[in-house]
């Protein structure tokens, strides 16, 4: 009798606790997302305008802003952070529009989606190691060509790779971003009758591609919106892939920016703040002008529409996108295939196509170096990501109790740490932990990483959670079962599929963090991303072809995983069928 009192207080207690976490949960987010932004703009603000007593600075001043102003190449600095930023979103969006219109209901739309998938989880820097290894003067591409084609015996003295334009950095960010608008955009289209809309619009004569932008685009830009932004601030303030491709003489903002934070000189931890108040202002002048883009497309489609024009010959766009896309395609698996290639090449002479041996010797030697950091990601990834997932779910639940769901100002909190220039408030972050000595640890470091991954674990797992059959748990309920009960033993089960994807997003997102890990970390907590990117000024690219690779293995597993573990535990289960037809 005892213990069936005991064990029922026991019960009673954890549903309380329970009850009491899913009705905090988002005020948990709210801070989650908030607070470190808050800070981090914070602790950039005050040394920027010469306030920092930890390194003497008792004074409000506008000497560092004027002093960043006049360092040599500053001005062109900004110039390249907004048009990379602006050039790589319209190119990305326009190429990944530019396919949906032409191929929506084509058999090539869903060729491509298998491998556009699988592109969306390779880091960011592996991508532009291998688009280096591809392109550059000595790269495979020449080599193949070469020198039956081009004539060359020895490499071109071409400046492909760190142009001062930053071009090549704009091919690789456009490699990385048309896989996310396109998920993106394959996201907001599942929530929208795009299949109606078209037949609608083919019905009173419109081509394929111009239906498209008439009636489906309108009501899809609103939902792929926010992640547009986000990827306006993510090319303009990006650190890793600029170290790898972009200009160095000068190079763009952010790069000097991480530069002067690094600088023996104490000093110049004022001018980096400088540095990083111009740069958020130059993400909000790119946001900025793409508002304004947007009102002039606008209007051009309204004078477009008010003509009648049906631009039924549309073939010859339909060729290009369809091979814009089809060549993306190629260059990043060309580009996965060269790094390891060049991780196990022996001797490899200019030109040959092939290194004359492949071996794994310095995968082997390299082995004792690169365990520590792959841990280390993997630690890391873990927890950010369990508790992003696990974030989430409370709050999605939370949502489903109260019979709500996120108006779009809820949306932009949600996505506030991606819109926001990473090097604006994570520098300002550091200082912060600097001045209370709690960088270079591993909680700082994860939790960090918990604010760039939850809006991504958010928008996995939304659509999935609210599109489960209701019948279940009513059903559930009618039997006398507690909400806490359905939620672990029904709803969880069912959501195991998209729960597990959402887990493998987290971690690939978390593995290919670099600036967070860099700054926050202070250098003491490496990651296979932050040591694969300080090889880049080296010249081995047998060692940047082995963390580069071990980089982009590390999301490929757990996303294998995802695939797999749903079949193995639940080989049976008729609703991961319904799943799969869905």
């Amino acid at each position: 009798m005892v213990k069936t009192l005991h064990a029922r207080y026991v019960m009673h207690m954890t549903n309380r606790a329970l009850n009491i976490l899913f009705w905090a949960a988002p005020f948990l987010v709210i801070l989650l997302l908030t607070a470190p932004l808050l800070a981090g703009l914070l602790g950039v603000a005050a040394p920027a305008l010469g306030y920092f007593p930890t390194l003497g600075g008792l004074e409000l001043t506008w000497d560092h802003l004027h002093k960043a102003m006049h360092v040599p190449g500053f001005w062109h600095s900004v110039h390249l952070s907004i048009w990379i930023g602006l050039a790589t979103t319209l190119i990305s969006f326009v190429i990944v529009v530019g396919f949906f219109a032409a191929f929506w209901d084509a058999p090539i739309f869903g060729k491509i989606t298998r491998f556009i998938s699988p592109l969306m989880s390779v880091p960011h820097a592996a991508a532009a190691f291998g688009f280096a290894f591809l392109f550059a003067p000595s790269g495979w591409l020449i080599r193949i060509l070469s020198p039956w084609a081009t004539g060359f015996d020895r490499p071109p003295d071409w400046l492909i790779i760190n142009d001062p334009l930053g071009y090549a950095l704009l091919a690789g960010l456009v490699l990385k971003e048309v896989p996310f608008l396109f998920l993106m955009c394959l996201t907001a289209a599942s929530q929208i009758n795009v299949d109606q809309r078209l037949k609608l619009a083919r019905t009173l004569g419109y081509g394929r591609i111009w239906a498209w932008l008439t009636v489906v685009m309108p009501a899809l830009y609103r939902q792929i919106r926010l992640p547009i932004f986000a990827v306006i601030a993510f090319s303009s303030s990006v650190v890793d892939v600029a170290l790898i491709l972009g200009p160095n003489l000068p190079p763009s903002l952010p790069v000097q920016i991480l530069r002067w934070m690094n600088d023996p000189d104490i000093e110049m931890r004022f001018v980096a703040a400088a540095g990083a108040v111009f740069q958020l202002a130059a993400t909000l002048v790119a946001l900025l002008i793409w508002r304004l883009l947007e009102m002039l497309c606008s209007y051009l489609m309204r004078q477009m529409q008010t003509k009648g024009m049906r631009h039924q010959n549309d073939q010859i766009l339909r060729g290009l996108f369809s091979g814009t896309m089809l060549t993306l395609v190629l260059i990043s698996m060309a580009s996965l295939i060269i790094l390891g290639i060049w991780s196990l090449a022996g001797y490899w002479r200019f030109p040959e196509a092939l290194p004359r041996s492949m071996n794994f010797s310095r995968w082997m030697e390299n082995a004792p170096y690169f365990w520590g950091p792959t841990f280390n990601a993997i630690q890391i990834g873990i927890v950010a990501t369990l508790i992003s997932v696990g974030q989430t779910l409370i709050c999605l639940e939370n949502e489903c109790r109260h019979n709500i769901r996120l108006t779009q100002k809820a949306l932009r909190l949600i996505y506030l740490p991606l819109i926001v220039p990473q090097i604006a408030f994570i520098s300002g972050i550091s200082i912060l932990l600097v001045r209370y000595g709690l960088d270079g640890s591993f909680w700082p470091v994860a939790l960090m990483h918990v604010v760039f991954v939850f809006p991504y674990t958010y928008l996995a797992l939304e659509a999935s959670f609210h599109d489960l059959d209701p019948r279940y748990m009513q059903t559930a309920a009618a039997l006398g079962k507690s909400q806490n009960r359905i939620f672990f033993q029904i709803k969880l089960p069912m959501l195991l599929r998209p729960i597990l994807t959402a887990l493998a997003l987290g971690f690939a997102i978390s593995v290919a963090q670099y600036l967070p890990t860099l700054l926050i970390g202070a250098g003491r907590v490496p990651t296979i991303t932050t040591e694969a990117v300080a090889l880049a000024s080296g010249g081995d690219r047998r060692l940047i072809g082995i963390y580069a690779l071990v980089q982009t293995l590390l999301p490929a597993v757990g996303f294998a995983l995802a695939l797999a573990l749903p079949k193995l535990l639940y080989p049976n289960k008729i609703y991961f069928a319904k799943q799969r037809e869905a």
